[in-house]
């Protein structure tokens, strides 16, 4: 990853609770969209990667395709240098970070996984 490549720049996050997404707007110009529960499900840290042998992994797309049983909440993004964000849940996890270029990586709408 560069750290100049437009593709892994960030830009701006939104969240909406109503929808259940986060959207990010990159430097190239993409915007991508995770739906809360996916990206929930995705979260890099080691106790949801289960274990430090899982940790680095690639996160399937497909996550972004399941629902929950009931809303989930974020009350904060904090971004992290100039390479990640953290973000906090309202279950009270916040230990993932979320590297920009991983994100972007696993972004459902890049993927074709849904529209925006």
């Amino acid at each position: 990853m560069s750290d100049n490549n437009p593709k892994y720049i960030l830009k701006g996050i939104t969240v909406d609770h109503k929808t259940q997404r986060m959207t990010v707007n990159w430097a190239d110009n993409h915007q991508s969209a995770y739906p809360l529960e996916g990206l929930r499900k995705a979260c890099p840290c080691v106790f949801c990667m289960g274990g430090h042998e899982n940790m680095g992994k690639t996160v399937d797309p497909v996550v972004f395709l399941t629902d929950g049983d009931k809303p989930r909440k974020i009350q904060n993004v904090r971004v992290v240098g100039t390479y990640a964000i953290q973000i906090f849940w309202g279950d009270g996890h916040n230990t993932g970070i979320f590297r920009f270029d991983k994100l972007r990586n696993m972004c459902p709408v890049e993927n074709g996984l849904i529209e925006f």
